[in-house]
């Protein structure tokens, strides 16, 4: 799925820190902007960056006023930041393995002034318990590694190279570590690549997180889906509702009218 570096699209752009944020942003980090500038955020200039994906699953989650969500895998926070920024009255606690990822989100958190509201804390989901308490989140969302330790070439540098494959932690860990925060009835969003979609569904059954809403996502109307967004409530009962698909691009480098309004920020999910 496409990617939002720098120079690729006009969402997000690279802008000059202010004084306050140029006194800690690094020579390996850009400085960025979501939502029409509304949004900032620091990424590594060669590591982990956002993507699309993360715009999407923030999106489809389905959050209500006042709930507690967990980030699962938070990276440098921006799904945490855009539900914040789209959800004025959420709590949201981050969790992320990467010291230097921590590091950003946290920079990233306080650069919105979202410090009362998100909280960034470092832990691995394989040692959930150690982290935090169990049932006290109403939704959880993940954007978890795609890729298995044995399939394909592993992305170079260790930043991207954890981000993406089934290194520090499975799919299965992910989950489990998901259904241990939610309280009963709770909801869990992901997004995985659409060749993967009978791995996660079937995960996510045994996980007893019951798939209930899918929607899958396509470059263009005409071509194959590259992505799936799948929410899951815990201890559901069965029955899935398949949303109409989501398409990505009118034409080349152009958005669609949804993905548009969901990057002006006026897509609230």
């Amino acid at each position: 799925m496409t990617r939002f570096d720098r120079g690729e699209t006009k969402n997000p752009v690279s802008v000059t820190p202010n004084n306050e944020t140029a006194t800690r942003i690094t020579a390996d980090e850009t400085f960025d902007t979501l939502f029409q500038g509304k949004l900032k955020f620091f990424q590594s200039r060669h590591g982990y960056r956002c993507s699309l994906d993360a715009l999407l699953l923030a999106d489809f989650a389905l959050c209500l006023d006042g709930e507690h969500v967990a980030d699962l895998g938070a990276g440098n926070g921006v799904v945490a930041l855009m539900l914040a920024y789209l959800h004025p009255s959420l709590s949201i606690t981050g969790l992320e393995i990467q010291p230097a990822m921590v590091d950003r989100a946290c920079r990233n958190v306080q650069a919105n002034g979202f410090v009362q509201r998100v909280a960034i804390r470092q832990g691995d989901v394989r040692k959930i318990q150690d982290a935090l308490a169990p049932g006290c989140f109403a939704t959880v969302v993940c954007n978890p590694p795609y890729r298995r330790l044995s399939a394909g070439r592993i992305s170079p540098g260790e930043e991207r190279k954890i981000a993406r494959h089934e290194i520090a932690a499975s799919l299965s860990d992910f989950l489990r570590a998901g259904v241990y925060l939610l309280a009963l009835r709770g909801r869990m969003a992901l997004v995985y690549p659409a060749v993967r979609i009978v791995d996660l569904l079937q995960s996510m059954r045994s996980a007893d997180l019951e798939p209930k809403r899918l929607r899958m996502v396509h470059s263009f109307a005409d071509a194959s889906a590259s992505l799936v967004l799948v929410e899951g409530v815990k201890m559901g009962r069965s029955g899935i509702e398949v949303l109409s698909p989501l398409v990505v691009y009118e034409r080349a480098r152009q958005y669609s009218t949804e993905v548009e309004a969901m990057l002006t920020g006026k897509a609230a999910c």
